[in-house]
Formats: C-alpha cells, structure tokens, sequence
C-alpha cells in the first residue's frame, strides 16, 4: 500500500492507495512545533481505525510546503514504516515542465496538482485550489506548467479581517440569500463568499484569454471549493483528492518508468 502525505499550511491530509483505490482519507492540523513521535502515533492509530497495519504501508510518497515538518514525516516514515519517503522537490519526475522564472520557486503542492490534473483532465487547463490562499495555475496542452496567480484565501482573508478590527464579529462561512446584506452578519458573508466567488470568476476568464484556447478545463480543489461551486459554474470539475492523486502518480513515474504513473 501507498501511503500520500500533503503537508500544507493549515492541514495535513493523508490518503492510502491500494493499487489505483483511495481507500482512506484523514485531516490533520499542521503544527510545526510537533515532533515525529506525535505525528506518528496519531498516523499510526488511523490506520488501525480503519483496519490498516502499518505493515502494510511499503511507499510513501510527500509533498511539503511546510521545510520544517518535511524531516519531521520523513522521520516518521524511517522509524513506523521503515521505509524513505519520496519528497517531491527537484530531481524528481512529474511529467511537467516547468516553465517559471525560477522552477525551485514553484510550491511542490502545485506541480504535484498540476502533474495531477493534467493526467486526469487533460490540458490545457485551470486549477484552482481554494485553501489557505486562493491558488490558480495554468498548465498547458504540453503538459507546461506556465506559472499562476496567488491571492488570500477565504478563511485567511476572513480570519484577518475579524483579528483588525473591532465590531466585526466572525460569522458562519456561508452564502446569504443575498448579495446585498441587510445585517452585518449577511454583509460579511456576501463580502467574503461572493466576493471571493467573483475573484476566482474574474481571474478563470483572465487566464483563459491568456491562454487562448476554448477547451480549457477548471478544476477546483481544496477545502473551500465546494463552497465557491455553491456559488458558481466556473469549475468543470471538482476533486478534494487531488493532490494526493498526484502524489500517487508521481510515486508511480519515479518509480517504474511510466510516464502515466500507471494512471488507470
């Protein structure tokens, strides 16, 4: 069994693959100060709550944004699976090319997504990932990576409005009846909601004309992207799995020669 490990700013999301099946998913929170001990108990307990030994783990495949917790899960993996993890980083195939101003700038977390979309969706296309920060990357028929736009997401942006001022209080992230609110609770859902809902619209059209091409394919990805496809058609798909997807395909490529990552 694979085990997929995407270490991201607020959360750790961990996936099991047997073969080409997710077969379990969890949520951590990411705390750097946290040591491998304690990462690897609580990994170690979900696996056996869903009847997994950790025997059984033989692959682990990381993508990291966070340096610090990067040694902590390879740690994790030596010591409770022994077994040297995969880390996506340079020198590592993807089945994209980079074409950035500097490729070693690009986070690991959006080429292993690119690398991702591009096997299932095809190219060109949009992703957008709705998580801490509000993401989009474009990647082209070639399978290029062609660089991308970085904005706060919507509970930073939410979290930062409620912690600089004084009579804002934090609301419930979800869309009011209306655009324009009748209370400050509504008022502040529709600013940040459909406010951000319009961000993502505007900047999908902006890429596509950049792009120039009519086929080009949106998917949406992380955790607030179900709420914008509340709100909006702009995503042609939906996947919350699909870094750790990617993660599977790349452990694939690097490991036996196929371009596809045995895409199935």
């Amino acid at each position: 069994m694979l085990l997929t490990i995407d270490i991201g700013n607020t959360n750790i999301t961990l996936g099991v693959f047997q073969e080409v099946d997710l077969v379990a998913t969890w949520r951590l929170s990411t705390t750097p100060q946290r040591m491998a001990d304690e990462y690897g108990l609580n990994v170690i307990n979900l696996l056996s709550l869903e009847g997994i030994p950790s025997k059984q783990i033989d692959a682990v495949a990381i993508c990291s944004v966070v340096p610090p917790l990067t040694q902590v899960f390879t740690e994790l993996c030596n010591r409770y699976f022994n077994n040297e993890p995969l880390v996506v980083g340079a020198g590592i195939r993807t089945g994209i090319k980079i074409l950035y101003d500097n490729p070693r700038d690009v986070g690991a977390d959006r080429i292993v997504d690119a690398a991702s979309a591009f096997q299932l969706y095809g190219g060109p296309c949009i992703i957008v990932d709705c998580g801490t920060a509000t993401v989009l990357d474009a990647v082209s028929d070639k399978a290029e990576y062609l660089g991308g736009a970085i904005a706060p997401g919507l509970r930073l942006s939410a979290e930062t409005l409620f912690s600089n001022t004084s009579q804002l209080r934090r609301v419930e992230l979800e869309a009011p009846r209306t655009v324009i609110g009748k209370n400050t609770t509504h008022a502040l859902q529709s600013g940040l909601i459909l406010g951000n809902v319009d961000l993502i619209e505007g900047m999908v059209k902006r890429f596509k004309a950049e792009l120039n091409s009519n086929v080009v394919k949106v998917i949406g990805t992380g955790g607030q992207s179900p709420l914008i496809a509340e709100e909006s058609d702009v995503f042609d798909f939906v996947n919350l799995d699909l870094t750790l997807i990617g993660l599977r395909l790349i452990y694939g490529m690097n490991n036996t020669g196929n371009l596809k990552g045995e895409l199935q």
